[in-house]
């Protein structure tokens, strides 16, 4: 996936998976009830800090804070901009 974006430093544009439109139990939530995700893709990186090279790279499933990061629009599309420190982890 291609995105004429390109993260400065240790800054990393992910791309948020969507929200859960149902409960395991089969009930449906409403928009105004969802949660923020949480996890997303890694779309993008910038190459790090000095003596800290980026650890994640594009593809990676990553966990983040809940409160991370800018929300921006790239190509129409919905994406946040974050800090590799405010990224919790790699998912699988």
């Amino acid at each position: 996936m291609s995105v004429n974006f390109r993260p400065l430093a240790d800054r990393v544009l992910v791309e948020p998976t969507a929200a859960e439109t149902t409960t395991a139990s089969g009930i449906i939530i409403p928009d105004t009830a969802k949660e923020k995700p949480q996890e997303g893709i890694v779309v993008a990186a910038g190459p790090g800090k000095v003596d800290e090279p980026t650890t994640v790279k594009v593809g990676d499933k990553v966990l983040y804070g809940k409160y991370s990061g800018s929300e921006l629009k790239v190509d129409g599309k919905d994406y946040l901009i974050i800090k590799e420190g405010d990224i919790l982890g790699i998912i699988g």
